[in-house]
């Protein structure tokens, strides 16, 4: 299986980066449910996580640098085959979440 790569760069700094990640990592996996089971861990600016939702395991890795978030995320067969859409949603998503907030949205 071959993980799905999403660079996002961002002018937060690190420190920023980390927080705003926590915060819509937080939200978004309150998206999936009552059911679903999630484990996630910093070391440092490295965090780790799964989440098993209808039977279905995603794991991966995200990393916070000063300039750009690098994320990983492996995908059950089952899923492999929308991975475009998902690289794209999850781009997008962290794009917002990492964009400049002072600037109108287009």
């Amino acid at each position: 299986m071959k993980p799905i790569v999403i660079d996002i760069p961002h002018s937060l700094g690190a420190t920023e980066a980390r927080q705003r990640l926590e915060q819509g990592f937080d939200k978004m996996l309150g998206q999936m449910g009552e059911n679903a089971k999630i484990s996630r861990e910093w070391v440092g600016d490295r965090m780790t996580f799964s989440a098993v939702a209808m039977g279905q395991t995603i794991s991966g890795h995200l990393e916070v640098a000063a300039e750009a978030v690098r994320l990983e995320i492996n995908l059950p067969n089952v899923l492999a085959m929308l991975a475009g859409q998902i690289k794209g949603r999850v781009q997008k998503q962290g794009q917002l979440l990492l964009g400049d907030r002072t600037k109108p949205n287009p």
